[in-house]
């Protein structure tokens, strides 16, 4: 028995990509896949988008990486842009989703333990369902079981509670509670969406009981959801922010943001990256926001994930044994099944060239890149048609 040179740690299907061209990729046999899935939410400017290669390009020819000993102009001036279009005053720089809420779990504790204003509050209360990322940390703060088998024993401090319960939240807040920490629709669970007496309830409770209130908007943020960050929707503002996967376009980058309060006890030597911040990752970053943050665009992606929403919608009625449901925002979609969505997901790929991503409670994602236009909707639905027309589901296992 050998083990292959990539760690199998992932069941990686037979589609092979070596090119992207704006919403397709195509594989090393040249077969072409429209690419709704974009990387799990991360390549919202599509494929091969010149702004985005332009800029990443430039910035290789003159400084890649340098130390977080030195001043960053770079990641100042991606900071300040950050910090200009939301609640948060200060950012921290990662190279992923899971070490941006790893510095917002830090935060949170130190908020509380720093100078020892509160040594015993540490706990952090998160949400069956929820994702935060593989770190020994975020797979702590994840109630999923699959994700600690073979990895205990997990992190203390965290208490898991059923999403959208505000009354069960409200049960775990104790002497050692530090903060709540929640995705505002979570993606792997399904495309929940928290509901908007949940929300604004946690904002409250937070306020009463002096914790953080923590949102993961890795998946979910950027523009995803029609607006820069979900939470605006909601009418409220956490006190920390992680977010990632959109922010780069497709180069590795993530951030922690927070207000200058919630920060206090992230000083000198508490937290570092390496890469974080890199000069390249900053020249990604400010790329995407070139071309997404504008009202035009975000109008363009509701309006666009409205029109693919209802097309949806009519479209499951064709086959209510199927297909159960579509919930999401903007261009963060979910179709929930009747059938195990994974092996329907896997027909989509490999017989009808239509890339989604499956996900927990029954439900396959539609995660395509933002900047689709009625073309490829068509593309899809006419691929999804087929898909459903042709689709046997596989015999239970006996």
């Amino acid at each position: 028995m050998s083990i292959t040179p990539l760690m199998p740690v992932y069941p990686r299907c037979g589609v092979r990509p070596v090119r992207g061209e704006h919403c397709h990729l195509i594989s090393e046999d040249g077969t072409r896949y429209l690419d709704f899935a974009s990387g799990i939410a991360v390549n919202l400017l599509g494929h091969s988008h010149p702004h985005l290669i332009g800029a990443i390009q430039r910035q290789a020819e003159t400084l890649m990486h340098v130390s977080n000993l030195y001043g960053s102009p770079q990641g100042e001036a991606l900071a300040q842009r950050l910090v200009d279009m939301t609640f948060a005053d200060t950012v921290f720089f990662t190279n992923s989703g899971a070490e941006a809420v790893e510095c917002a779990i830090k935060t949170a504790r130190a908020y509380h333990q720093y100078h020892g204003q509160a040594p015993e509050r540490f706990e952090i209360i998160t949400y069956r369902n929820a994702f935060h990322g593989r770190t020994m940390g975020t797979i702590s703060a994840s109630d999923q079981e699959k994700m600690h088998k073979g990895f205990l024993p997990i992190l203390p401090g965290f208490h898991y509670v059923d999403f959208n319960d505000l009354e069960a939240t409200k049960a775990l807040i104790g002497p050692h509670t530090a903060g709540i920490l929640v995705e505002p629709i979570q993606g792997e669970g399904g495309i929940r969406e928290g509901s908007e007496e949940f929300i604004k309830g946690l904002r409250a409770l937070c306020d009463e009981h002096g914790l953080l209130l923590i949102f993961d908007e890795v998946q979910c943020g950027v523009a995803r959801s029609g607006t820069m960050f979900a939470y605006e929707q909601y009418g409220v503002a956490p006190d920390v922010m992680a977010i990632a996967k959109g922010i780069g376009g497709g180069f590795p980058l993530g951030a922690c943001l927070a207000t200058e309060t919630a920060a206090r006890g992230m000083v000198f030597g508490t937290h570092g990256s390496t890469y974080g911040g890199n000069p390249l990752a900053m020249a990604a970053g400010n790329a995407v926001l070139d071309v997404v943050a504008t009202p035009e665009f975000l109008a363009q992606v509701r309006a666009t994930g409205d029109r693919l929403k209802a097309r949806l919608e009519q479209f499951i009625g064709n086959y209510p044994d199927l297909f159960e449901m579509v919930r999401g925002k903007g261009l963060m979609l979910g179709v929930k099944c009747k059938v195990e969505p994974r092996p329907f997901v896997a027909h989509m790929r490999d017989n009808h060239q239509l890339l989604a991503v499956a996900a927990g409670d029954m439900t396959f994602r539609v995660l395509p890149p933002l900047v689709i236009d009625d073309s490829h909707i068509d593309e899809f639905m006419d691929k999804l048609s087929a898909a459903a027309a042709s689709y046997v589901p596989p015999a239970p296992a006996a």
